[in-house]
């Protein structure tokens, strides 16, 4: 009785969906033999591509258009073309590693700032991540649940991210709550350029390195255990094994994380200006905050600015997809 009552319940849920597939069945006939297979490429492809160009390819005409511009009117009609002087405005300096010596010179502190932070960043990241797919890797007890734990902070939003982390670092926070339990010296996390520096980093690998790690954790997974065991045969230790087994055969793998990782680090922005704001002074201000504060947050807003800005931030990342594909190709010739 029970199998025939869920045979009925399938049978009325299934029985719209089949309805309306027989029906989309005739047109979709007659355009593929009008149009042939390419078409029918064409027309599946259609939504995806018009969704993107309205979301991704119109904004960024729209910002290249307000980079040439100047003013603090809102609509385009109403800006100057001013050509690249934006353009010349951020890239005027006589020495590029001195900020100082810039004719913007918050601007090229937010870039250094922001290469300081995507080397440690990413180099820390890429380190926890493969520590973290290496013991998850292997057999330990409640695997799974670990596995889940280190996942965690992935599903949670930047803003709460960064919220927690700032109510453990503050001053009268958690962290120095407990140093204060142990007779140790509080330190000001969040207002000393150094420490504020360093939480920025920790609290960025902290949130997102259960991602890479499940890349990480793929790869090793997908290495056959048969090559393991005839390394142990043959004696090899287990250091020798990873640096000639492991490292080579998830270098795919890695590379995916370094490069997603880089991209990442170069737009941060969220957790770091909940935790910091950018301060203290400009020690943990990058250039996604430099194009968020001139753009919107100021009060003489410079669109004009913040557009050249992100462009020129564009094109790193650009640059910097271009050469995970070079990579990859070279990795796959070799």
């Amino acid at each position: 009785m029970r199998s025939d009552v869920k045979t009925w319940i399938g049978a009325g849920v299934t029985a719209p969906v089949r309805l309306l597939a027989q029906m989309a069945d005739v047109p979709l006939r007659q355009w593929q033999r009008l149009a042939g297979r390419g078409g029918m490429i064409g027309f599946f492809l259609l939504p995806n591509m018009l969704i993107f160009g309205v979301f991704v390819l119109v904004p960024l005409g729209i910002n290249f258009a307000y980079s040439v511009t100047g003013g603090t009117a809102v609509f385009l009609p109403d800006r100057s073309y001013v050509g690249g002087a934006n353009f010349d405005r951020l890239l005027d300096c006589t020495n590029h590693f001195d900020p100082n010596s810039c004719r913007d010179d918050v601007f090229w502190i937010a870039v250094w700032n922001t290469v300081r932070f995507v080397g440690l960043q990413v180099t820390a990241m890429t380190i926890c991540a493969m520590i973290t797919a290496l013991i998850l890797n292997s057999k330990i007890r409640a695997r799974a649940f670990w596995r889940a734990v280190f996942f965690f902070p992935v599903l949670l939003s930047p803003v709460v991210v960064g919220l927690i982390w700032r109510w453990i670092l503050q001053r009268q926070g958690l962290l120095n709550y407990l140093l204060y339990q142990f007779d140790a010296e509080q330190v000001n996390w969040l207002t000393e350029r150094g420490w504020a520096f360093t939480a920025a980093v920790g609290v960025s690998v902290w949130a997102h390195v259960g991602f890479y790690a499940l890349i990480l954790l793929a790869g090793l997974q997908a290495i056959p255990r048969d090559l393991y065991e005839a390394a142990e045969m043959d004696g090899t230790k287990p250091a020798r094994a990873f640096w000639r087994i492991t490292l080579p055969l998830l270098w795919p793998n890695l590379l995916v994380v370094i490069v997603l990782s880089l991209i990442r680090a170069v737009q941060v922005f969220d957790e770091v200006y909940v935790l910091t704001g950018g301060g203290p002074g400009t020690s943990t201000l990058y250039l996604t905050q430099y194009i968020y504060e001139v753009g919107f947050a100021s009060t003489l807003r410079n669109s004009g600015v913040a557009s050249a800005a992100s462009l020129l931030m564009g094109g790193v990342l650009v640059v910097l997809t271009l050469l995970q594909l070079g990579l990859t190709r070279w990795r796959d010739r070799k």
